[in-house]
């Protein structure tokens, strides 16, 4: 009796061990902060995103103040379109950048925007115009080591 009675509370602490994971792993995986009702939509389009992903942070001074909304392709531009959702308690000028960064050496990539100059502020449905576009690790690796080749056969 004493045996199944130990199993029992065993096995209902395993039960709130997993319910309590299972609460943290949907409360982290719903990471959308900002409601469509106080946020802005602004468009940016770049060359390469690399792995930026949907719903990914888009960050000014470090401070989060939007969300990556969507992501497609241009047929026409063959660019990619990153749709942004902008807090409406930050307002950005009209002339403000766009650059797809990286948390860390090997973290996940957000959008880091930095404010421009001009009095106008971005509205609903605005562009960004100047972006910069991810870097990509093997294309710098690549690079170096060509450039380092070319020096090797220009010695001999």
């Amino acid at each position: 009796m004493e045996r199944s009675m130990l199993d029992l509370w065993v096995g209902l602490f395993v039960c709130a061990g997993i319910g309590a994971l299972l609460v943290l792993a949907l409360k982290v995986g719903s990471m959308n902060g900002f409601s469509a009702a106080d946020t802005y939509q602004v468009n940016a389009q770049f060359d390469n995103i690399g792995g930026l992903k949907r719903s990914a942070p888009v960050k000014s001074a470090g401070v989060v103040v939007g969300r990556v909304e969507d992501i497609s392709f241009d047929n026409k531009t063959f660019r990619a379109m990153v749709t942004l959702r902008i807090d409406k308690r930050y307002m950005f000028p009209k002339d403000s950048s766009a650059s797809i960064l990286t948390a860390g050496l090997l973290g996940e990539q957000y959008i880091g925007m930095d404010g421009g100059g001009d009095e106008e502020l971005l509205k609903n449905g605005d562009r960004l115009t100047v972006t910069q576009s991810a870097v990509v690790l093997e294309k710098i690796i690549g690079q170096f080591l060509y450039g380092k080749a070319a020096e090797g056969g220009a010695a001999k």
